[in-house]
């Protein structure tokens, strides 16, 4: 643990000791098994969205669906997560956060079950709705279920599964297609595999559930712990604003990139086959960065620099695709994929910008949710400017203009405040 993170734990242990009773002795295999339903839950929240993304043009054929469906298709997944997450705070607050997460697991497993098996486009739709919010929960609650149990090690844990998620999104969207022809060449079944992995992290999942609970039942009667700011009162602070902004706009980097970047070195004369290999090493780039990222924000007061930091690889990043996107492809690709790490930046401030984890439950929701929102016209915009002026140039000055605001926001968001102190709550 830093000399930081003891002198806040220092500074907030007496207020949470008078209002909080001792918990009962947790069992000494939770921790580990935590740790594990951590990374397995972190795999499976991007699977359902990237393998469909390999098998679009298969599944368009195979339900018989419209441009206009698929294009619809394609903005449900940041729509669900904004949607469903904003419920995660009143779910947490009646059941746990440990419970919500487990059936946010089992839905997502759910809707991989049934997804390949719908015989049209609503049941199809419906199915990618229900695993899409299993995992809007499962986003909005890790960084609380981090804050809960792992305090004393927010920018470690953080990092574990962001990295964890970053290969859960690259492995589905480059195995998917290899897979598949390897099992058939049945779209049905390459989707269906990715509920096996869904179905294992539902397993550890219902035994953390289930000691929480016990442990719960089992503490000792005292004084309640502060209720949860309520949403009114976290829009009131202007960190989780800054927070939802830098979020949503990083969102739509990511989002962006993956729909768009190969088209954008296919347009410049790079092959189908080397376009999609820039991608996954953009992705790939997520892996180590995402786990080495937030054990550094963790580790200083103030993440201004780290934002700016990442800002300035995706400047660098969008130029070089305006100026050379052929010639210094490999380049752009490295560079895009450090700034997309953006992500794991933000999840850990949201665990370092609340005290309790009553308050990252709603700082979470909103950041999320919020974000999600705002990133949601983002996708579709650049597709409009390209469609209409025939090139890549105005929509990469959009987003190189984007990531001046990112940066802006992501400063505001990095300093060293809490939304507590800023709505005047207690912990």
């Amino acid at each position: 643990m830093s000399d930081d993170e003891i002198q806040v734990l220092n500074r907030t242990a007496p207020a949470r000791a008078a209002a909080v009773p001792p918990p009962a002795e947790p069992a000494r295999w939770l921790a580990p098994l935590l740790i594990a339903a951590i990374v397995l839950a972190a795999l499976n929240l991007r699977p359902a969205i990237t393998s469909l993304g390999a098998l679009l043009e298969e599944a368009r054929t195979g339900l018989g669906m419209s441009g206009t469906v698929a294009g619809l298709l394609t903005s449900v997944p940041t729509l669900c997560f904004a949607v469903f997450g904003l419920t995660a705070p009143r779910l947490a607050r009646r059941f746990g956060p440990a419970a919500v997460v487990c059936a946010g697991m089992a839905a997502v497993a759910a809707g991989l079950v049934i997804r390949p098996f719908a015989s049209g486009t609503a049941g199809f739709l419906a199915a990618s709705a229900l695993s899409l919010a299993g995992i809007a929960l499962t986003n909005v609650l890790l960084p609380v279920i981090v804050k809960r149990w792992f305090p004393d090690r927010i920018g470690t844990m953080t990092g574990l599964y962001s990295m964890a998620l970053a290969i859960g999104t690259s492995v589905a969207a480059a195995a998917t297609v290899p897979m598949t022809d390897a099992l058939g060449g049945n779209w049905r079944t390459g989707l269906l595999v990715w509920a096996v992995l869904a179905v294992v992290a539902v397993v550890p999942w219902i035994a953390v559930a289930r000691e929480v609970r016990r442990e719960s039942a089992a503490a000792p009667a005292g004084p309640q712990p502060a209720a949860a700011p309520a949403g009114p009162r976290v829009t009131r602070s202007r960190t989780a604003w800054a927070l939802a902004g830098y979020f949503g706009l990083q969102a739509t980097g990511a989002y962006v990139t993956m729909g768009w970047m190969p088209q954008i070195f296919r347009d410049a004369g790079v092959s189908a086959g080397t376009a999609g290999v820039l991608l996954a090493v953009t992705m790939v780039m997520g892996v180590p960065l995402a786990f080495v990222i937030p054990r550094l924000a963790g580790a200083v007061r103030n993440q201004g620099v780290i934002v700016a930091g990442l800002g300035a690889f995706g400047l660098a990043g969008y130029a070089g695709l305006y100026l050379a996107p052929a010639g210094g492809a490999w380049v752009w690709a490295v560079l895009l994929g450090v700034s997309n790490c953006a992500f794991p930046l933000a999840i850990t401030m949201i665990g370092l910008r609340a005290r309790s984890a009553a308050g990252v439950v709603r700082l979470s929701a909103f950041a999320q949710s919020t974000g999600y929102l705002i990133s949601m016209p983002g996708p579709l915009l650049i597709g409009v400017l390209y469609q209409h002026s025939g090139g890549w140039d105005l929509p990469l000055a959009l987003m190189a203009g984007l990531m001046v605001p990112q940066i802006a926001v992501g400063v505001l968001a990095g300093r060293d405040r809490t939304i507590e102190d800023e709505c005047g709550m207690g912990d």
